[in-house]
């Protein structure tokens, strides 16, 4: 027999099928909100979010990428791309640049600020992510880092 919807408890992480019986996808969704948080709180009084975050890392990474380009890399839609620059344009975070070759192509890269703001964001995310690996074995590390490359292929 059911129980009444009022003498129900919704289960914690790590309990029921939030834990360790749960399904994979679910897991994997429960843990990147956990860690989307977990970098929300981390980088809040920098007045970044988690998006801002991926985008800027991708435009210092790979310069001169497209607004699409930059959403498949960041995971993110073209249209939350083009709200993401158009902010940080905004703020003085990033410009557009004439292309060195075809003048009439506008590239976006990070200001003097931006970069500056970037390396405070990745220091605290670098240390998020220090801490999930504390007390891990590096093959246990290099074991999940595989699976998770693995399932992000669809293999």
């Amino acid at each position: 027999m059911r129980k009444p919807p009022e003498t129900i408890s919704i289960p914690q992480p790590g309990e029921g099928k939030r834990g360790e019986g749960g399904y994979f996808g679910y897991l994997l969704r429960q843990a990147a909100a956990a860690y989307r948080n977990r970098t929300d709180r981390a980088l809040a009084d920098l007045d970044v979010t988690s998006p801002q975050f991926a985008v800027m890392t991708m435009l210092k990474a790979y310069p001169g990428i497209s607004n699409a380009e930059i959403a498949r890399l960041a995971l993110l839609t073209p249209q939350t791309v083009s709200v993401i620059v158009a902010n940080l344009e905004r703020a003085g975070t990033i410009r557009r640049v004439p292309h060195s070759v075809h003048g009439r192509i506008l590239q976006i890269e990070l200001t003097a600020g931006g970069a500056a703001l970037l390396q405070q964001c990745r220091e605290r995310v670098h240390g998020i992510e220090r801490e999930l690996s504390q007390g891990l074995p590096e093959a246990d590390e290099a074991a999940i880092r595989a699976w998770l490359v693995r399932v992000a292929k669809g293999e």
